[in-house]
């Protein structure tokens, strides 16, 4: 297994990871760029973009770029999110040519067709509805546009559907001619390909001059607050946090430890007092979030109306109690679940293929497996309760759906 990397002449970058044991390569095309570099009038254009790729290019209709890849066993996806686009495939080895070609193909040359564009349009539509009727789902948007209000950082991924009804084809053209430039993308493959031979392939199919012209996000300024929507369902959904840590804050993997610590697992504080012990609740667990400048750090929960007050009051609890009772040995089975975590991920070309491109992206660098885990490995039981008693005693985040009426005030 070996990595490499190469930067063409324009600052497109090309990373591999060769495998030469597996018979499959997972590759894709990763651009920094996503809901945090929208507009009010245009949030949702990234998503509906990604969605666009596959609806037609120059030689090939939708239903041909499906069959292309699904006549040979490929997969091919795409996904956004607040800072990053990304479109990818696995297929066979001896399909890499196909599926660089396809990949290629959509970013270049998607046509964008209007009655394409009307047809999508319809789907988004639909699939906000899908994620409004998903409580467990919708609840992290309002938790992000309750963190961040009034800025791209808070804005819902999909968008609103006032936008996506009014979302034109120069809307999603100057969208990636603005921030779809070679600097901001990174090409990474994973698997049996090697790489002079995936870079060949690359050149071979890049047509096009992409636009140079550098472009900075938005600052994220994290507020926090409240938001509470009553909702006739069965359970009362809730999300309670604080302003986390950004991807180059010395304190990264404290956070994941301290939320692994706190709810990442059976044998976590949260799922053993309020579950096991008390019975509050089915799903309870601690998460960190990072992005380039800011992050979230958050405990979703699920629990019955007359349930609420206690569940509340036993995680403010247990976050006050975590500033100074935290075990060494709850430390070390953190260090150990993250570690597994990572380990397990190197066996799937394709998490090693979007790792690559992350890291390119975040860190302008590949950072090793091992660099990773001597961090962990060096973390204290200080620095996780000294950042624990930073954190909770933040401005928070609260947002809660469902059978509000005996909720108690949460601040």
């Amino acid at each position: 297994m070996s990595i490499e990397t190469t930067t063409l002449s324009n600052g497109l970058r090309i990373v591999t990871d060769t495998i030469s044991h597996v018979e499959t390569v997972s590759l894709g095309i990763w651009v920094k760029a996503g809901t945090r570099n929208e507009t009010l009038h245009t949030n949702g254009v990234a998503h509906f973009l990604e969605h666009m790729a596959f609806k037609g290019t120059k030689k090939r209709s939708a239903q041909e770029i499906a069959e292309s890849i699904e006549n040979v066993g490929g997969y091919l996806n795409a996904y956004t999110s607040r800072e990053i686009t990304a479109y990818y495939a696995r297929v066979l080895k001896g399909d890499t040519p196909l599926a660089v070609d396809i990949l290629m193909d959509i970013l270049q040359h998607s046509t964008f067709a209007e009655e394409e564009m009307e047809k999508e349009r319809e789907v988004i539509i639909q699939e906000i509805g899908q994620s409004n009727d998903t409580p467990d789902d919708i609840i992290f948007d309002y938790f992000q546009e309750t963190a961040f209000p009034d800025q791209s950082m808070g804005w819902p991924i999909l968008g609103p559907i006032k936008n996506i009804k009014n979302m034109s084809r120069e809307t999603l053209i100057d969208f990636m001619k603005q921030h779809y430039d070679p600097t901001r993308m990174v090409i990474a493959a994973a698997g049996n390909i090697k790489h002079d031979v995936f870079i060949k392939l690359v050149r071979d199919n890049l047509h096009v001059t992409f636009n140079t012209t550098p472009n900075v996000s938005p600052k994220g300024a994290y507020k926090g607050g409240s938001l509470i929507q009553k909702r006739p369902l069965e359970q009362l959904h809730v999300l309670y946090g604080f302003e986390g840590i950004p991807f180059h804050h010395a304190d990264f993997y404290t956070a994941s430890l301290y939320a692994t610590v706190l709810g990442g697992g059976m044998a976590s504080r949260l799922f053993q007092e309020v579950r096991e012990k008390r019975g509050l609740v089915y799903t309870i667990y601690a998460f960190a979030s990072a992005y380039q400048d800011t992050g979230l750090f958050g405990i979703y929960a699920g629990t019955s109306e007359k349930e609420s007050a206690q569940l509340m009051d036993v995680i403010q609890d247990e976050l006050k109690k975590s500033t100074h009772t935290l075990t060494v040995g709850e430390l070390n089975r953190a260090k150990q679940q993250i570690k597994a975590s990572i380990l397990m991920s190197m066996e799937s070309t394709s998490s090693r293929s979007k790792r690559l491109a992350q890291q390119l992206l975040t860190y302008d660098r590949i950072i090793s497996t091992e660099e990773i885990v001597k961090k962990i490995d060096a973390m204290t039981l200080d620095q996780v309760h000294q950042f624990a008693g930073q954190l909770v005693t933040a401005p928070t985040t609260f947002t809660a759906l469902g059978p509000t009426a005996q909720l108690p005030a949460v601040g």
